[in-house]
């Protein structure tokens, strides 16, 4: 079997995880609860969820799920070393809820399987953690709600950035009014993703051990390309949705959570780029832009692939401007700008530590579990996010303003933009209603 390092630090995460993290408080009133655990792709981000989990002392690992046999292997020995536990291994995460019967599903695979693992897993009786974005399209994530609201689970979505300490003290200093009425939001990534300018990679035979057919799932099923996986996914636009729909998500949903969610939805919404820089056989916009209109203030996403933000001293975060100054939130930093000096330096005021993003959120959904109250991160706001990035993807490949009513989850008087809220599905997988 061969590993790539990539894949290796990936799983190492796990033991690491369960060495180094602070033990958590017991959780609620079954205070011997284990939670069965069931992990559904066993890349970067699912390996880290999984270590999240272990770290809480709450939860067993009972199986892991990937097309990708020697992925699985691995996550598999990891899992072994670092809780003595041997998980059931699957190819098909159908078959891993029949016969395992999981209480928790994670879901961290590529994102246009998010919907259709996390929608069976519910429906199978399990709470979900799945990854951000919630979807590939937006009525698949009206569909994730509704189930998630008929079967009674809770499902945590990856957006943890809630639970930073640094978006909180920022949140709070914000709601103070210590900036007066914000007016404008700029949130921002301008720094390399998955693609380059380099030559497009050519297709090569499927790796051993890999189920590609299956890896592709209700995507079209094309040839093997590395540039694709590991990793590489989010680039390719039937399979991922660019740099807006896999960073934005996270600062659209901090746009959301810091505003109150008092709008809850964007009326109006616009998007312009282009692949100016990448050539290689990615085929997600390397530089976009898009507007959101809100009635009280608009949000501006700008994404560029390439090249810094030195001027700035920040590559990414989101930018609230009030009347009386600016916050800036960072990846686990925050700094005011009071003054109107160009040449100020901004405050950066000190922010409480905590034992990471991640396990809080997850000790956030075990107690949410235990509780019966919504996570913070909950299906619906991961769902609200989402369609922000997702909305503002659609209106970019249609090259005009789309108008959205967040009431009634769909574009009015729009049938062209409204058919790209759905996708055809390849069989045998059947899209969700």
């Amino acid at each position: 079997m061969s590993i790539s390092r990539r894949s290796f630090l990936s799983a190492s995460v796990l033991t690491a995880a369960s060495a180094t993290l602070p033990t958590p408080a017991i959780f609620g009133a079954e205070k011997n609860k284990k939670y069965q655990v069931a992990l559904v792709g066993t890349g970067g981000m699912g390996n880290a969820n999984l270590g999240a989990a272990i770290s809480t002392k709450t939860v067993e690992t009972v199986a892991l799920v990937d097309v990708d046999r020697g992925r699985r292997e691995l996550s598999f020995e990891s899992v072994k070393k670092s809780t003595g536990l041997e998980a059931k291994l699957f190819n098909d995460h159908r078959e891993m809820l029949e016969e395992v019967k999981p209480e928790i599903v994670i879901v961290a695979t590529p994102e246009h399987w998010h919907p259709l693992i996390t929608i069976d897993a519910c429906k199978a009786g399990a709470h979900v953690y799945v990854e951000k974005p919630v979807s590939h399209t937006i009525n698949e994530g009206i569909a994730m709600v509704k189930t998630a609201r008929e079967t009674g689970r809770t499902i945590q979505v990856g957006t943890h950035r809630r639970c930073s300490p640094a978006g909180i003290a920022a949140k709070k200093y914000i709601k103070e009014g210590n900036i007066g009425q914000i007016g404008m939001v700029r949130a921002f990534v301008h720094y390399t993703a998955w693609g380059g300018k380099d030559v497009p990679t050519p297709d090569t035979p499927t790796p051993e051990g890999l189920d590609w057919d299956r890896w592709c799932g209700p995507a079209p099923l094309i040839p093997f390309n590395s540039k694709i996986h590991p990793g590489g996914f989010r680039q390719f636009l039937n399979y991922g949705t660019g740099q807006l729909g896999d960073w934005g998500t996270h600062w659209m949903d901090m746009i959301l959570w810091v505003m109150d969610d008092q709008e809850q939805y964007p009326s109006t919404v616009s998007s312009t780029g282009g692949r100016f820089i990448w050539r290689d056989n990615t085929d997600a916009p390397d530089t976009q832009s898009a507007l959101y209109k809100f009635d009280k203030y608009m949000v501006e996403w700008e994404h560029r692939c390439y090249a810094g933000n030195a001027p700035e001293k920040e590559n990414i975060g989101v930018y609230f401007y009030g009347t009386k100054g600016t916050v800036h939130i960072g990846d686990g930093n925050w700094s005011v700008f009071k003054s109107q000096d160009k040449n100020a330096n901004p405050e950066t005021p000190d922010t409480p530590k905590n034992e990471g993003n991640l396990q809080v959120s997850w000790r956030n959904f075990i107690e949410s579990i235990e509780n019966g109250q919504k996570p913070i991160c909950d299906i619906e706001y991961g769902h609200r996010a989402t369609t922000m990035t997702l909305l503002g993807m659609l209106a970019l490949k249609l090259g005009r303003n789309v108008r959205w009513d967040g009431e009634k989850q769909t574009i009015p008087n729009d049938p062209e933009a409204v058919k790209l809220m759905s996708r055809e599905y390849r069989a045998p997988w059947k899209y969700p209603s």
